[in-house]
């Protein structure tokens, strides 16, 4: 289980173990919390009271300290996982669902002819799609594109990054995305 840490101002600052979190917990770097706890560490006994310690882990923490705001307006990093994820593993070409391992990263405008590796520039293709479309653009290769590419924002990328994601934590970053992202299902 993985817990969403977060900045003071509720930002998604990245997935940690739970051992990562109980340090936290245990160096008073955690400024708040949410959802109900999802884990219980337990420790050795304390010598004075007898009693054993336990760290409560929540599927959120906010964390104490400041992130440079520079860190937030970067793009997040693009692979085929989350490009497929942000596809919901469908062809742009074709409409046709499949497994990621049938799918294909296409470059709209082909890189053999300048065109960039970047979020703007890449959708999820089958491989006869892709093999059709070849090192032509859409209009040459007279193939239409079903969707259009976007850039994820930060929270759905906490998403795309394919973890097991739980409800609260779900819930928390479905939040900030735009109704209009094909997350929503």
């Amino acid at each position: 289980m993985d817990v969403l840490q977060l900045d003071v101002s509720g930002r998604p600052q990245a997935w940690i173990t739970a051992k990562e979190a109980a340090v936290l917990y245990a160096s008073d770097g955690v400024a708040w919390t949410l959802g109900d706890t999802c884990l219980v560490l337990r420790g050795g006994m304390q010598r004075r009271t007898g009693l054993q310690s336990r760290i409560e882990v929540h599927p959120i923490i906010a964390v104490r300290g400041s992130v440079p705001s520079r860190a937030w307006r970067q793009t997040p990093a693009l692979s085929n996982t989350k490009l497929f994820a942000r596809d919901r593993c469908v062809c742009a070409y074709c409409g046709r669902q499949s497994l990621p391992d049938e799918l294909t990263r296409e470059h709209i405008h082909p890189t053999s002819r300048g065109g960039l590796d970047s979020w703007m520039n890449c959708i999820t293709a089958c491989r006869p799609c892709n093999g059709h479309k070849a090192a032509r653009t859409p209009e040459e290769a007279r193939m239409t594109l079903l969707y259009l590419p976007y850039v994820p924002s930060l929270h759905e990328d906490m998403i795309l990054r394919g973890r097991r994601i739980l409800t609260d934590q779900m819930e928390f970053l479905l939040a900030s995305v735009p109704r209009s992202s094909r997350l929503h299902a």
